[in-house]
């Protein structure tokens, strides 16, 4: 039992919902990390109050809806671009996904109570149960990491731990270096039993002390790749009166200047479909002077299916290379059932018609010339760790092409674009991101962002691609390893539980 153990239930309910919130700060723009920390040390003071399964369970859920309900606050944005149809729905969207991702801390906190009867590894069986729920969320249902623990360290030396063990893992350690010290001062045990139990947060300050220092740093390149940030609206980026205005607008940045060795167009930038974009295809490759073009654009197969594809545009206007978005967002880019919805008026924000988009095949890498072979993500494919290791040679660069309006202005840009830098890190290779509204940016193989133009400002920026670093332990392992790690963990503590000392209620 905890200090909490005398509250009635509703005001540690209510503890747990503010706890989450107040966790959440840690995630960027804001980048409290210590806020993060100081929040997860009363997770073992709400988690241990609980007597039943079920009432730790609820406790969970209240801090997964705390925590996911403020960090996600910007899935508003996309309900907002037509108030007048949808803005309705915003408050109940927020809330429903809100909840359901923090359905995944109800289940490990209700698994945790299996281990209530080993008081002495209570606390581990909870990491371990809590870093299980974030790989669930992360695949389960086509999975959706966004906010996992490991961002709020984009900004600081622990970053480079990606490297090595991966958003998932750095998200475990973060559990580990917070949780046993609040579960310590939770009981009130000893400033004995703290030091045990800081051992963790040492091990990791060491880690970050030291690993850093030990990577190569990314050499300086010589390939100039142009950013194209045209800063189409969301609610005018279609609009008959105004497409042709940002189609000019980026025909106009691509031929301005110097030619660089490539240039860069956002997801969807080009307002007229693949199969017959010809003549807009011409018009992109003479603006290009020679250079490829990478453009974001909407494609049909003339068998009833739509894509959402990358296309590299040559001499002449020909697409010498083609990627289509194969992670697509559900209700955003397609709707489950997506025929049938549309006879009750329900369609993905992103859709066209029917069903929404399809799915390509899969990774791939695209070939830009002489330039540079890129791994390609488009939107959303980026918050996706495991994907970037599906290819079966490693590329020179990332190419995220993204169109953030959908966002807003408040968190989800930072939110995405520290994602972004994340996957640098984790492959040791630069990135290459551009935005419709912004965030673009290029970054290098630790995560830096080397050049950028501002959210919500139109224009181009020439930078130098960085060098790639040699190929990190993530890469070669992928999540396997910590999965296996804490799956071991788990099954260890419940393997040593006693249970005359249970007294847990289903």
């Amino acid at each position: 039992m905890t200090f909490l153990s005398g509250w009635p239930f509703w005001q540690r309910f209510v503890l747990a919902l503010a706890t989450g919130a107040v966790a959440a700060f840690g995630l960027p723009p804001m980048g409290l990390w210590v806020a993060t920390i100081a929040a997860l040390m009363l997770v073992p003071a709400i988690a241990g109050s609980a007597r039943r399964r079920v009432e730790c369970a609820l406790l969970g859920w209240a801090l997964g809806l705390g925590y996911f309900g403020h960090a996600l606050a910007w899935i508003v944005e996309p309900f907002l671009v037509d108030s007048a149809r949808h803005g309705w729905m915003a408050p109940f969207g927020l809330f429903f996904l809100a909840g359901g991702l923090a359905l995944f801390w109800a289940a490990a906190f209700w698994l945790s109570m299996l281990a209530k009867g080993q008081r002495r590894h209570q606390i581990w069986f909870l990491i371990g149960t809590l870093s299980l729920a974030e790989f669930a969320r992360g695949f389960v249902l086509t999975g959706f990491p966004w906010a996992g623990f490991a961002q709020i360290w984009v900004d600081t030396d622990v970053a480079q731990l990606l490297a090595l063990v991966g958003p998932y893992g750095l998200g475990a350690a973060t559990l580990a270096i917070a949780l046993p010290p609040g579960h310590t001062l939770a009981r009130g045990q000893g400033g004995r039993m703290l030091m045990i139990r800081s051992i963790p947060a040492v091990l990791f300050a060491l880690a970050v002390l030291v690993w850093p220092n030990l990577r190569t740093p990314p050499e300086a390149g010589e390939t100039v790749i142009r950013m194209v940030q045209p800063n189409a609206p969301q609610h005018l980026k279609w609009h008959p009166d105004h497409a042709p205005e940002f189609f000019q607008r980026q025909l106009d940045y691509t031929a301005a200047g110097s030619v660089p060795d490539l240039v860069v167009w956002p997801e969807t930038s080009v307002p007229i479909w693949l199969d017959r974009a010809g003549g807009a295809m011409e018009r992109v490759a003479q603006a290009g002077r020679g250079a490829p073009v990478v453009v974001g654009i909407q494609r049909s197969s003339g068998r009833g299916r739509i894509y959402n594809s990358m296309a590299v545009i040559g001499a002449g206007g020909t697409v010498t290379d083609l990627y289509d978005k194969w992670h697509l967002v559900p209700f955003g880019e397609y709707v489950p059932f997506g025929d049938l919805m549309a006879d009750y008026g329900i369609a993905g924000f992103a859709s066209t018609s029917g069903q929404g988009f399809s799915p390509g095949r899969g990774p791939k890498i695209v070939e830009l010339g002489a330039v540079a072979r890129a791994l390609p993500l488009i939107c959303y494919e980026a918050i996706f760790p495991q994907h970037l290791n599906r290819v079966d040679r490693r590329p020179d660069m990332l190419l995220q092409i993204t169109n953030d309006a959908w966002f807003g202005t408040q968190s989800g840009p930072y939110q995405h674009l520290a994602q972004a830098r994340m996957r640098a890190i984790e492959q040791g290779l630069p990135m290459v991101r551009v935005a419709n509204t912004g965030i673009s940016a290029m970054i290098d193989p630790m995560g830096e962002v080397t050049a950028e133009i501002p959210l919500g400002q139109a224009g181009y920026l020439d930078a130098t691609l960085p060098g790639p670093m040699p190929e990190t332990l993530y890469s070669r392992t992928g999540d396997l390893p910590i999965l296996l790690a804490l799956l071991a963990l788990s099954l260890g503590v419940l393997r040593t539980r006693d249970p005359t000392e249970d007294n847990i209620v289903n």
